[in-house]
Formats: C-alpha cells, sequence, structure tokens
C-alpha cells in the first residue's frame, strides 16, 4: 500500500529541514513524499532541493502562488498517487520511524480512515511537550469530539468521492472536512492508540487567542452548513481547554516530561 504524505510550505526554512528528516527516516518504503510550496521567498526551495535526491524519485514538489494553506492541501490532494493520503505540517514531525508503517497497518477492507494522537509541543523545542491531545474511537461532533487532524490519514477514493477542504472556510476547513466526512457521510473510521505527530504550537488555528475564537465560529457555522444540530454552548466549551492551555504555554507553566512516548 502507497502512502502519499502531503507538506505544505510558505517560507518554513526553520523547520522544514526537521520535517522532511522525519519523513525521510520512516522505516516503510512505499512513500509518495509531496511538498506544496506558495512561492516562498527564502531558502525553502533550496532546502527542499537539497534533500530531493535523498528520496531516490519519491520526493515531489510544486512552488507557486496559492490561496491558503487549504488551497495547498488540495493542490497536494489532486497530486497524489497513493492508496492513502495525510498531511505532515511544514513546522511538525513524525514522532518515531515506525510511524508510516503503523497507519499503513492500521488499514483493512473496512476502515476508510484512521486517526491517532498528537503532542503539542513548543516552537523552539519540540522536546517540550506543551498539551497531549489524546484521541478515542468515535463519539458525536457533538460532544466536543474530534480527531486531530494531522494524525488524520485518509483513502484516496473517499477525497476522490467527496471533496477535500472548502475554501470558504479560511480557518478550522480541517474541522469542516472531518465533520463532512466522519458526521455526514459516515465513513469507517479506526483509532489508532498511538502518538504519531509532534506539532509545534502557532498554527492557524492554535496560534492566538483571536484565531482560536474565528476557529470555533467557523466550527459552528460548519455544523449549520452540514444540518447538524449542536448546542449555542459548544464553541464556548470547545474554546476553554484551548485558551487554558495557550495562556499556560505563554507563562511557561505546563512542564510534560520531555522524554514521554
Amino acid at each position: 500500500m502507497k502512502i502519499s504524505i502531503i507538506t505544505v510550505t510558505f517560507n518554513s526554512e526553520k523547520t522544514l529541514r526537521y520535517t522532511i528528516e522525519s519523513v525521510l527516516n520512516q522505516n516503510y518504503d512505499d512513500i509518495e513524499y509531496l511538498i506544496i510550496d506558495g512561492g516562498s521567498t527564502d531558502s525553502t526551495l533550496d532546502i527542499i532541493k537539497c534533500y530531493e535526491p535523498k528520496f531516490e524519485g519519491k520526493l515531489h514538489y510544486i512552488s507557486e502562488p496559492d490561496k491558503g494553506i487549504y488551497d495547498a492541501m488540495n493542490k497536494g490532494i489532486l497530486m497524489a498517487t497513493g492508496n492513502v493520503v495525510g498531511f505532515l505540517n511544514s513546522d511538525d514531525l513524525f514522532i518515531d520511524k515506525k510511524v508510516a508503517e503503523d497507519i499503513v497497518s492500521a488499514f483493512d477492507t473496512n476502515t476508510d480512515a484512521i486517526y491517532a494522537n498528537l503532542y503539542f509541543v513548543q516552537s523552539t523545542d519540540v522536546n517540550q511537550i506543551v498539551r497531549i491531545w489524546k484521541g478515542s474511537p468515535y463519539v458525536s461532533f457533538k460532544y466536543g469530539w474530534c480527531p486531530a487532524h494531522p494524525t488524520f490519514y485518509v483513502r484516496r477514493e473517499i477525497y476522490q468521492q467527496y471533496g477535500g477542504f472548502d475554501l470558504s472556510f479560511d480557518v478550522s476547513a480541517d474541522f469542516e472536512l472531518m465533520l463532512r466526512l466522519i458526521e455526514k457521510v459516515h465513513i469507517r473510521t479506526k483509532y489508532l492508540d498511538r502518538y504519531m505527530i509532534r506539532m509545534r504550537m502557532g498554527g492557524e488555528s492554535t496560534g492566538n487567542i483571536k484565531n482560536i475564537l474565528k476557529g470555533n465560529k467557523n466550527i459552528y457555522k460548519a455544523f449549520c452548513k452540514h444540518g447538524l444540530s449542536v448546542s449555542i454552548f459548544y464553541p464556548v466549551y470547545r474554546l476553554l481547554p484551548k485558551a487554558i492551555d495557550l495562556i499556560k504555554c505563554k507563562l511557561g507553566l505546563n512542564n510534560w516530561e520531555s522524554n514521554k512516548k
């Protein structure tokens, strides 16, 4: 089974090497690595070109303007040729060498998508864990349940049938995608109880309070789009844990064990 791993970049020179290395170090052989660059003006492209020979034809990239991260992700989906497709952010990395192997092993004939656990880590120190996202088997989204999107790997045919990211969501389009596929379409999912990703704090919907608020507004919008009922208080109780964790991070109050696996 071929797995397509997609990384979206834009002026990502500070962290991209670590991301690429974590893919290069995977012990699973049938990997297609796609890098979708938005027209970087720093050394991002030089870094990609430096690593390209090491992938022996398995790394492919494009560099052109886009309409934002979700537009770039959609480009990656269209380029992908793997049986399974997932995303690795340009400032994140796989936890160990067996992630791709374990993803592929989790797929069977009754599985359309898998998801797992992740660590939120300090942007300047990936060994400093700020917050843990521990998943669980399916529970309705209206109760606050949601997979961690960086751990969400889907059969390519699902994207072909039901589409990719809705670009009307400039923040939290990943939530809308998973809500649509899991809650509306009812694709068959499997929870892989292992930590997969170290995710640096500071993404589109985790970086500041303003984006967290906007993300929760878009989440409510996603429920309405698909005609799914949700409490008017849903954005509030989803927001509070994130806001508390963000404040603790800023104040340096979280101190997870750096070697936790």
